[in-house]
């Protein structure tokens, strides 16, 4: 399974996320938004291209807010996966966002605008950046990997 994970998108349009991500996006088997889409379009654009799994961020419209949860947890390819925007400052968000789950594998989120993954008491921790600079493709298989995408 292979799923393409992005994050504060801040467009008001699919085309206005860059042509590499868009591409990536259509041959992933899950397309995972961990928030700040900013407009509903976005979203629809997202699910006319795959299946979607969101949440809402702070900077999403009061549409987004009332579609998305601010929260889930589901499934993917056997392994756990909590997925939240995230809040507050920079320092010690993925402390902080690791606190909110307590038996999964994998946590993604976003709103820092730091890409990175990293292992966190257990938990394989993957932000994706801002989906302008960078995105993620989580692999689930024999092997579970996570790479940063720069754009």
């Amino acid at each position: 399974m292979k799923a393409c994970v992005l994050s504060d998108s801040h467009t008001t349009r699919i085309d206005g996320l860059p042509k590499a991500l868009r591409e990536a996006l259509s041959r992933a088997d899950l397309i995972v938004h961990a928030g700040d889409f900013t407009e509903m379009a976005v979203l629809k654009g997202l699910q006319a291209i795959g299946e979607v799994r969101a949440v809402c961020g702070n900077m999403d419209s009061q549409d987004l807010r009332l579609t998305l949860p601010a929260r889930d947890t589901f499934t993917l390819g056997g392994k756990r996966i909590g997925l939240v925007h995230g809040s507050g400052g920079r320092e010690g968000i993925a402390e902080r966002i690791r606190e909110l789950f307590e038996e999964v594998d994998i946590i993604i989120y976003g709103h820092s605008h730091e890409a990175g993954v990293q292992t966190l008491r257990g938990c394989l921790m993957i932000n994706p950046g801002p989906s302008r600079r960078s995105f993620a493709v989580l692999t689930i298989g024999e092997k579970t990997t996570a790479e940063i995408i720069e754009l």
